[in-house]
């Protein structure tokens, strides 16, 4: 499936930039309010990756990245969560969500489901990588995939429709 939805990279120095990762901010401080609700829902569903996705490629990897390293920091300071310890690893992976999905939309100038699982894939492996660096354990990587795949595929199918739609 692909859709020839309109991508945009925007730049540093364009107020659309701030906007726009200020709303993907307070969407990452509603969304996992609501997945928390869930048992278990924070680590099945991950809702932070779906909107720095879907931001990040539909609006560039500038925006994403804004985003990716102000969510986690303003949700901590909000509502506490992540915890302190998880902070830095959860930072570093969206951040690097953030990289691989603008720079991919930037690169194809299109949203496909292949380029989007492609995105998630290589987002974990390299993640995971820096997780291994910074914790020094897999466990949490491999729960991603083992636990976590149903928001994987959530975040896909959900940038899918965002990129197409919005």
């Amino acid at each position: 499936m692909q859709t020839t939805a309109r991508l945009y990279t925007l730049n540093f120095d364009e107020v659309k930039t701030y906007l726009w990762a200020a709303v993907f901010v307070a969407c990452n401080l509603a969304l996992p309010r609501l997945f928390h609700l869930i048992p278990e829902g924070g680590i099945i569903f991950s809702p932070l990756t779906l909107v720095i996705l879907a931001g990040s490629y539909k609006f560039g990897w500038r925006v994403g990245l804004i985003a990716a390293l102000a969510s986690p920091l303003v949700n901590h300071l909000v509502t506490g969560m992540p915890a302190t310890g998880v902070l830095p690893v959860m930072t570093l992976k969206l951040a690097v969500l953030a990289l691989i999905a603008g720079l991919t939309a930037q690169h194809f100038k299109k949203c496909t489901l292949l380029l989007l699982i492609g995105v998630v894939l290589a987002t974990k492996l390299v993640g995971g990588l820096g997780e291994l660096a910074i914790t020094g354990g897999i466990e949490v990587t491999i729960q991603d995939f083992t636990v976590g795949w149903p928001g994987l595929l959530m975040a896909v199918i959900g940038s899918y429709l965002i990129c197409k739609y919005l």
